[in-house]
């Protein structure tokens, strides 16, 4: 995976369902360009977020069993809205069906409750030393780095105020 869309899995059921959140910042690079005068998400980037929390889904619920999960089909999607800066894109994926290769799920993203696009995804996975595009180690390698990001990505959120919050948040000094 060449860039990661999402920022958080919040929410993840193996081989049921996934949520996931990006936020959306003003500094990201492609902004300036779509469009200079009101920065908005591509419609491509929202689905390719969609198909990232679908491709988590599948990995974590056969347990990485294959290193590569693309996207081979998009139907029905449906755009209603735009994200903007300061907004954050709520993804969530259901798997509807699965076989040996082909993953159906129906997917969507919301900002505050109110649905931006949504649409039925087949993910289709398979390894590459299988289909005679590299080897059973460059297999092990990339699903090695899948699990770093993972790891990244499903940590749990830590509620308890740090020092520094206390700091921020109470006037008096924090304990030594």
């Amino acid at each position: 995976m060449r860039f990661t869309l999402l920022d958080r899995i919040t929410r993840l059921e193996p081989g049921k369902n996934v949520m996931a959140v990006k936020a959306l910042a003003l500094a990201e690079e492609y902004l300036a360009d779509h469009f200079p005068s009101f920065p908005v998400m591509p419609g491509v980037l929202m689905l390719e977020a969609m198909t990232q929390a679908g491709a988590w889904l599948v990995r974590a619920g056969e347990d990485f069993a294959h290193s590569i999960v693309v996207l081979k089909e998009a139907r029905n999607v449906k755009y209603s809205n735009f994200v903007a800066p300061g907004q954050t894109l709520t993804v969530t994926a259901e798997i509807i069906s699965q076989d040996a290769r082909l993953t159906k799920l129906k997917a969507q993203g919301t900002v505050e409750g109110e649905v931006q696009l949504s649409g039925r995804l087949v993910l289709e996975r398979y390894n590459l030393a299988d289909e005679g595009l590299g080897t059973v180690d460059d297999d092990a390698r990339v699903r090695r780095e899948l699990r770093k990001l993972f790891a990244l990505l499903n940590r749990p959120v830590n509620t308890e105020n740090t020092n520094a919050e206390r700091l921020v948040n109470d006037s008096r000094p924090a304990p030594t």
